[in-house]
């Protein structure tokens, strides 16, 4: 049996290209809606091949480091972290491209959240190329709400329910599994949906599942802004902020595959680590006092619970 994959006929890279660089435009423009600053942008050009667009505010009224970053790689052999599950393909040239987010707001009321979609491509002359999607979105809270939780996995599934009613639960709980810190034996935030090497049933459904993701980005995370934007904090909040977001620096550079990827890619590195947030601080042996609003983030909220019904499978 032929794999959906190498059907050159149904893969159309250009269309790929096209919709990433308008998701990047529209979601920039819904931002800087919400913070009111303007994004600096930022084009770049990758001396082995492709390009990108990073759009970006540090100290804005909202986002104290926000990036928004369109990349379109390409290379003659694929970089370990692309060919490690994958053997098979280890000596193939690649094409890859995608939109990744990362957003660190001020207000500790307000949750940092991560997107990513992208398309992956590896090629060899003479062959059809070996393609799939990937990506996802997850939110990660300072100081927890269900109502904001519910909202944003409701959403999720919303943007998976016209493919199928098993999508969610499965991308769901591989988002739980993924985003996952496995030394500190804790969840990175309240999840979300993850996914990677989709490659069935055919390039047109996939394309079409990873461009609902995309869309609905905005809506799953610009209404928890609105919610917790004008929440009152202090120096406390700030400083539990800043030690939780080590977790975050901890994952990006010890368990993340893209930003493995891009820094082993030859990517651009002002880019790549632009996900990492601007404050930053770490404690020995420190826990919060039972009780409180930051042990309840631990003990309610980081524990993979399912955030909406999901029916047994």
């Amino acid at each position: 049996m032929t794999d959906s994959r190498t059907a050159a006929q149904s893969v159309d890279l250009s269309a790929a290209k096209a919709f990433f660089l308008d998701l990047q435009s529209r979601i920039v423009a819904g931002l800087e809606g919400a913070d009111g600053t303007a994004f600096r942008r930022d084009q770049w050009n990758r001396e082995e091949g492709g390009g990108g667009l990073s759009c970006l505010v540090e100290e804005g009224k909202l986002f104290e480091r926000a990036g928004v970053l369109f990349s379109h790689v390409l290379g003659s052999n694929l970089p370990p972290s692309a060919s490690a599950s994958r053997p098979e393909l280890a000596g193939r040239g690649f094409e890859a491209m995608g939109v990744s987010l990362v957003l660190h707001p001020r207000n500790p009321y307000v949750p940092t959240v991560h997107l990513n979609v992208r398309l992956f491509a590896a090629l060899r002359d003479g062959e059809a190329p070996i393609w799939w999607f990937g990506g996802g979105m997850d939110l990660t809270p300072y100081y927890g709400f269900e109502e904001d939780a519910r909202h944003f996995h409701e959403t999720c599934r919303d943007a998976l329910a016209p493919f199928g009613a098993g999508h969610y639960p499965r991308f769901k709980r591989w988002c739980d599994r993924y985003f996952y810190l496995k030394h500190r034996g804790e969840p990175r935030g309240i999840g979300g949906i993850f996914f990677d090497d989709l490659c069935t049933p055919d390039f047109a459904t996939c394309f079409a599942l990873t461009r609902s993701v995309g869309d609905h980005f905005l809506q799953a995370y610009l209404p928890v802004v609105e919610r917790r934007r004008d929440h009152a904090y202090g120096d406390h909040e700030r400083d539990f902020q800043a030690y939780r977001r080590g977790r975050y620096v901890e994952f990006n550079l010890v368990f993340d595959r893209g930003t493995l990827f891009g820094l082993q890619s030859g990517g651009r590195t002002e880019s790549i680590l632009l996900s990492m947030p601007p404050v930053v601080r770490w404690r020995y042996d420190w826990h919060a006092q039972p009780g409180t609003p930051e042990a309840a983030l631990t003990a309610e909220f980081l524990t993979g619970r399912d955030w909406v019904p999901i029916d047994a499978d």
